[in-house]
Parts: C-alpha cells; sequence; structure tokens
C-alpha cells in the first residue's frame, strides 16, 4: 500500500472502503458462528449438567462471538467515519475558510461604511449648524428675579477669579437690566 496514497481523496476513499466492507463481512460471519455456536451447546450436556446449564454455558460463550461482532460493525462505522473526518477537515478546509474571510471582510467594509457615514452625518450637521446664522440675542436678558431684588449696590457685584485673583471684567449687575430709571 502506497501511504502517500492515503493523503487522496481517491486514495483513502478506497483504503476505508476495503476496510469498512472486510468489517462488515467479518459481522456477519460473527453472527453466524455465535449462532451456530450457541445452537449447538445448547444440544450438548456435560456430565453433571443442571437443567439450565446448557443454555447458561452457550449464552456465555456466544456472548463473545456477540461482542466480536458488535465491535467489527462498530470498526465499519468508524471507517466511514474517518473519511467524512478527512473530508471535512483536512480537503473542505480551505474552502471554508475562504468563506469565512470573505464575510469577515464584508463585516468589516460593512462596519467601516457604517462608521463612515455616522461620521459623514455628524460633519455634515456641524458644518450646517456653524453656517447658520444665529438669532440675535434681544437687548434684555430674561431674567431670573425680578428686577427690584438686584441692586447696584450689592455686595456680591465683583468676585475674584479663582485662577489667579484677578478682577473679572464685568459684573453680575451687568448681566440684569437696570429696570425703569424714571
Amino acid at each position: 500500500m502506497d501511504i502517500n496514497a492515503l493523503f487522496t481523496d481517491e486514495g483513502l476513499r478506497a483504503f476505508t472502503a476495503t476496510v469498512r466492507d472486510q468489517h462488515v463481512r467479518d459481522a456477519q460471519q460473527y453472527g453466524q458462528i455465535a449462532d451456530i455456536v450457541r445452537r449447538r451447546l445448547e444440544q450438548t450436556p456435560i456430565d453433571g449438567d443442571r437443567w439450565l446449564s446448557k443454555r447458561l454455558r452457550a449464552w456465555k460463550v456466544a456472548r463473545q462471538l456477540k461482542a466480536m461482532q458488535k465491535a467489527s460493525g462498530e470498526a465499519a462505522s468508524k471507517a466511514e467515519a474517518l473519511y467524512a473526518t478527512y473530508v471535512n477537515e483536512v480537503l473542505e478546509l480551505p474552502q471554508r475558510r475562504a468563506v469565512a474571510e470573505a464575510k469577515r471582510l464584508e463585516r468589516k467594509n460593512g462596519r467601516q461604511a457604517a462608521v463612515g457615514a455616522a461620521v459623514a452625518g455628524s460633519l455634515n450637521r456641524t458644518v450646517t449648524a456653524l453656517n447658520t446664522p444665529q438669532e440675535q440675542p434681544t437687548s434684555t436678558v430674561p431674567q431670573a428675579r425680578p428686577a427690584e431684588f438686584v441692586a447696584p449696590e450689592s455686595p456680591f457685584g465683583q468676585w475674584p477669579m479663582a485662577a489667579g485673583g484677578e478682577r473679572p471684567t464685568s459684573t453680575i449687575n451687568d448681566y440684569f437690566p437696570k429696570g425703569e430709571q424714571g
């Protein structure tokens, strides 16, 4: 047998078919022999046998042949499993990897396109917001409190800045209208 032939699809298929057929034939023969041995031993008495001794002895011997039959059947199944595993794990693997890589690239391109679209939309909204003329604020600022609570001589008029202690250029009174001076 050429060992290199096992690494081809046809070579391994031929090998597993041969092995499978051999094990199937062996399993059939073991089953037939088990039936013959069991029947013969059931009919052959040995001195000192009791009424079920022949049947029990025949069953014990035939049981071993039945186990051989079962093992041969499993070996035939394993031969088919060998071929199926080889095809799945060796022969079809490059094709499956190529398909998986194509799917991975497609997902990656889809994600990149989605991110690009989101960035473009964000930039469009920003440009639109920056280029849109803002409404000019009205001369009056909405008041949080009525004007009578804010007096020009308020002690909170000038607050020192936290960073360097400079005085602010405006006071809180600049934000509230002084009301009617009349």
